[in-house]
C-alpha cells in the first residue's frame, strides 16, 4: 500500500450505500414536489384570472363573479379544473429526457479524441482496458458488455454514460490507463461499473432536464405575474383584495427567480456527491478490497496539481459536460487549493480526504 495512506478501519460498503441511496430518494422527492408545486402555481395564476362562477351578488342579482382563491384551489386539486400546464410540462420534460438519453453517449464524447476497443484489439493497452471491463462486467453480474472507449488526453480521468445496462459505455483517458496498476484499474472500472449499475447516468440526466424544467417554469411565471394580472375578471371582482393577492405571488415569484436557480444547484451537486460516495463503495465491494481505489484516487488526484493538466482539459472541447461523469472533478484540486481544506460543497464530486475516510484510509 501507499506510504501516503494510512488504513484506521474497514470500510463498510453496504452501509455507505444503504445511506448514500436513501439521500438520493430524498432529493429525487423535493426535485418532483418543487416541479408539481410549480406547475399547480402556473395554473393557478391562469385560472384565477380567467375563472368565473355564476352566483348572486351582493345585490341578489345573479352574474358570473370572480372565484375565489380558495375556490380555485379546491377545483384545481379536486380535477374539476384540469391542471393544463402541470400536464404539458410534464409531458415537455418526459420528451426532453427522451431525447436526451437518444444522444447522450455521443454528447459525452464530443470533443475529444477517441476510439471505440473492440474485443480483439491488437494494442495491448486496449486489450488490457477490455479484459479488465469485462472481468468485473461479470464480477457485477450484469447483462450486457459495455462499450468501452480510449480517449487520447493528456489528463488522468474516466466516465460511464448510458441511460441503461444495455447502451452503456465506459471511456478511459490513455494517460490515466497507462498509469494504474492492474488492480486499480479493476477499482476504476468497478466504480465507473457501479454509476451503470445504480442508473447514476439515468439519475443525472432526470435532474438536469428537471432543473432547466424548473428555470423555464419560473419564466412563465414571472411574465404570467407580469403581464397577465390584469384581466377582465379580476379588475371588476377583485378590485383591492385581487391586487393584494396578485402582488404577494409577484414578489414570490421574483425572490423564486433568483433564488431557485441556487436551490436546485445545490441540490444537483449534493446528488452527485451521494452517487460519487455510492460508486466507490461498489469499486469496493467487487474487488473485496479498499486498497486499489484509494491508491487509484491518489494517483489522480496527485496528476491534477500539475498546471499542465489544467491546460490540458482547457484545450479539450466540452469540458463542462463531463465534469459530473468523471471519476475525479477536475475543478476539485483547484478548489481545494485554493481553500487548504476538504469542502466540497460547490463540488461535483466529495474532496479526496472524504472519499478516502469513507473507504477507511486518511493520508499521512
Amino acid at each position: 500500500m501507499s506510504m501516503n495512506l494510512h488504513q484506521f478501519k474497514s470500510a463498510d460498503w453496504r452501509q455507505i450505500i444503504k445511506q448514500n441511496t436513501r439521500k438520493t430518494y430524498l432529493v429525487i422527492f423535493l426535485f418532483l414536489i418543487m416541479f408539481l408545486a410549480l406547475g399547480f402555481l402556473i395554473d393557478f395564476i391562469w385560472r384565477y384570472n380567467t375563472v368565473g362562477v355564476y352566483a348572486q351578488n351582493a345585490y341578489g342579482q345573479y352574474q358570473t363573479i370572480a372565484a375565489s382563491p380558495g375556490q380555485i384551489f379546491q377545483a384545481l386539486m379536486t380535477f374539476k379544473l384540469v391542471p393544463y400546464a402541470t400536464i404539458i410540462s410534464v409531458v415537455v420534460a418526459f420528451i426532453w429526457v427522451l431525447c436526451t438519453f437518444a444522444f447522450y453517449n455521443k454528447i459525452m464524447l464530443s470533443g475529444t479524441q477517441y476510439k471505440e476497443i473492440l474485443p480483439n484489439s491488437s494494442d495491448s493497452l486496449s486489450q488490457r482496458i477490455y479484459n479488465v471491463v469485462e472481468e468485473m462486467k461479470l464480477a457485477a453480474n450484469m447483462s450486457y458488455m459495455p462499450k468501452v472507449y480510449l480517449i487520447e488526453a493528456n489528463y488522468m480521468n474516466a466516465f460511464a454514460s448510458g441511460y441503461s445496462e444495455k447502451s452503456a459505455m465506459i471511456a478511459i483517458t490513455r494517460t490515466l490507463a497507462e498509469a494504474l496498476s492492474r488492480d486499480e484499474l479493476q477499482a476504476v472500472m468497478a466504480h465507473e461499473l457501479t454509476h451503470i449499475r445504480h442508473q447514476d447516468i439515468k439519475l443525472n440526466l432526470f435532474t438536469i432536464v428537471l432543473a432547466n424544467m424548473l428555470m423555464f417554469m419560473v419564466d412563465i411565471l414571472f411574465y404570467s405575474v407580469l403581464f397577465g394580472g390584469s384581466g377582465q375578471n379580476r379588475r371588476d371582482s377583485r378590485n383591492n383584495n385581487g391586487n393584494n393577492i396578485m402582488m404577494i405571488i409577484f414578489i414570490a415569484v421574483m425572490v423564486l427567480r433568483f433564488v431557485l436557480p441556487l436551490i436546485t444547484s445545490m441540490m444537483m451537486l449534493f446528488l452527485s456527491r451521494t452517487r460519487e460516495y455510492m460508486a466507490d463503495a461498489g469499486a469496493v465491494e467487487l474487488m473485496r478490497d479498499n486498497g486499489p481505489m484509494a491508491r487509484a484516487l491518489m494517483k489522480i488526484s496527485g496528476s491534477h496539481q500539475d498546471p499542465a493538466v489544467a491546460q490540458a482539459y482547457k484545450q479539450t472541447s466540452n469540458e463542462r459536460l463531463r465534469r459530473a461523469s468523471y471519476i475525479f472533478d477536475p475543478n476539485s484540486a483547484q478548489l481545494a487549493g485554493e481553500r487548504k481544506d476538504s469542502s466540497d460543497f460547490f463540488s461535483t464530486h466529495p474532496s479526496l480526504k472524504k472519499r478516502l475516510a469513507a473507504m477507511g484510509f486518511k493520508q499521512k
